[in-house]
């Protein structure tokens, strides 16, 4: 039986997500998975403030980066980030939602590069990423 594109992603999700302990750990929750996109959600707890007690940079990063981890491995090829940038515009505080979206811009070959927008539940820009990634070829994400 030959799966649609929707499904291999959503077998990609569920077998990403069962190994990704630090997603599970940060609470991170994958809410929609699609070819080359992805939403993920995460609620800011205590322990993920700063010394400003607002959301640590890094923390909001790793929100951002495991939704671009999610939409380019989406495919079920063995996709790692070559490289990312991310500019914040708002600061998370604690029990916000975060909410971030990731949306594949190009694939061509063997790169591939993904933009992510992170939103807190009052639809507020909290940061913008841009991911840039490279597949191996012939290498499954989760495989069968």
């Amino acid at each position: 039986m030959t799966l649609t594109a929707q499904q291999v992603a959503e077998r990609v999700r569920d077998g990403m997500y069962a190994r990704d302990l630090a997603a599970q750990a940060a609470g991170i929750k994958v809410t929609e998975i699609a070819p080359g996109g992805a939403t993920l959600t995460m609620t800011v707890r205590e322990d993920m403030l700063n010394g400003h007690a607002t959301c640590h940079g890094g923390v909001i990063a790793t929100l951002a980066d495991t939704a671009f981890a999610y939409g380019c491995n989406s495919y079920d090829e063995l996709t790692v980030a070559s490289g990312f940038s991310i500019d914040f515009l708002a600061p998370g505080r604690l029990d916000d939602v975060l909410t971030a979206r990731c949306a594949e811009v190009s694939k061509a070959g063997r790169t591939g590069v993904y933009d992510v927008t992170v939103v807190n539940q009052r639809g507020e820009r909290i940061a913008v990423f841009r991911g840039r990634s490279y597949t191996a070829k012939g290498r499954p994400a989760v495989g069968a």
